[in-house]
C-alpha cells in the first residue's frame, strides 16, 4: 500500500484515493446497528466533544477492519520510525502486533478503531486521539459517506499550531472510499537547529443536511 510520505511530513496528512469500494462503505456502515460489535458509545453533546455520536469496536474486530489495520501499520511504521530519527524519540515496532503487545504491557488494553455518526448540526471539535503512553503518529480516517450526495457541510478540519507562529487551518472533503492519513500529535518541521514538533489537531465541521459516516483506524489501544 503507498502513503504519501513527503505530504505527512510536511502536511500532516496524506491522502489515499479509494481504499475502500462503494460495497464496503456500505457494509461497514451497516455494523452501527450491531450492539454487540461495540464496547462503547459515546454521545459526544454529553462530554462537550461536539455533536454527534461514536462507538467504539470491540475485539476481535470486523476481518475488514482487522486486515486494513495491519496494512496500513505495515505501510506506516517506515515513515514513524523516520520520523523518530528526526526528532529523536523511540522508535516504533515493524509489526502491528508487536505494538500492541508493547500496549497491553503498559495497561492500554482497549480497542481504538471506531465508527462516527453525524446528522444535520453535527459537529466534531478540533481534538487529539492519544489514549495512553504509547502513541503512535499516524491514524487514518476512512470516509463512507459521498459529499453532496448523502451529505453537506461536514468538512474534515486539521489546525497545525506552530511554535510561536499562528496556527494554520486546513479543510479537506474526500470522496466516499477515500481515506486520510494523519499525525496524531504532531509533525516535524524543519528549522535552522535541526527537527521541531509542530502540534496538529483535527476536527469535522458542522453538517448541514443528510448523514455522514466514518470509520477512524487508530493503531494504538486505550487505557
Amino acid at each position: 500500500m503507498l502513503v504519501d510520505a513527503d505530504s505527512l511530513t510536511a502536511r500532516g496528512f496524506a491522502h489515499i484515493p479509494a481504499l475502500l469500494t462503494p460495497s464496503q462503505c456500505e457494509d461497514l456502515i451497516a455494523l452501527y446497528s450491531d450492539a454487540g460489535r461495540f464496547r462503547t458509545r459515546i454521545d459526544m453533546q454529553q462530554y462537550r466533544f461536539g455533536r454527534g455520536e461514536y462507538q467504539y469496536f470491540r475485539y476481535p474486530l470486523p476481518p475488514l477492519i482487522e486486515a486494513l489495520r495491519g496494512r496500513l501499520y505495515t505501510a506506516l511504521a517506515p515513515i514513524a520510525n523516520h520520523w523518530s530519527d528526526l526528532l529523536g524519540t523511540p522508535k516504533f515496532p515493524d509489526s502491528l502486533d508487536v505494538l500492541l503487545e508493547q500496549c497491553h504491557e503498559q495497561g492500554q488494553v482497549r480497542p481504538t478503531p471506531l465508527m462516527l455518526r453525524y446528522g444535520a448540526g453535527d459537529f466534531n471539535c478540533l481534538h487529539q486521539d492519544i489514549y495512553g503512553t504509547i502513541a503512535f503518529p499516524f491514524q487514518v480516517v476512512c470516509f463512507l459517506s459521498e459529499p453532496g450526495r448523502d451529505y453537506s457541510g461536514g468538512e474534515f478540519l486539521l489546525v497545525e499550531n506552530p511554535p510561536r507562529a499562528q496556527s494554520v487551518g486546513r479543510a479537506l472533503l474526500p470522496r466516499q472510499g477515500d481515506a486520510l492519513v494523519i499525525t496524531t500529535r504532531h509533525r516535524p518541521g524543519a528549522g535552522k537547529r535541526g527537527a521541531y514538533r509542530i502540534g496538529v489537531r483535527h476536527g469535522v465541521s458542522e453538517v448541514t443536511a443528510g448523514n455522514r459516516w466514518t470509520l477512524g483506524i487508530i493503531f494504538h489501544d486505550a487505557e
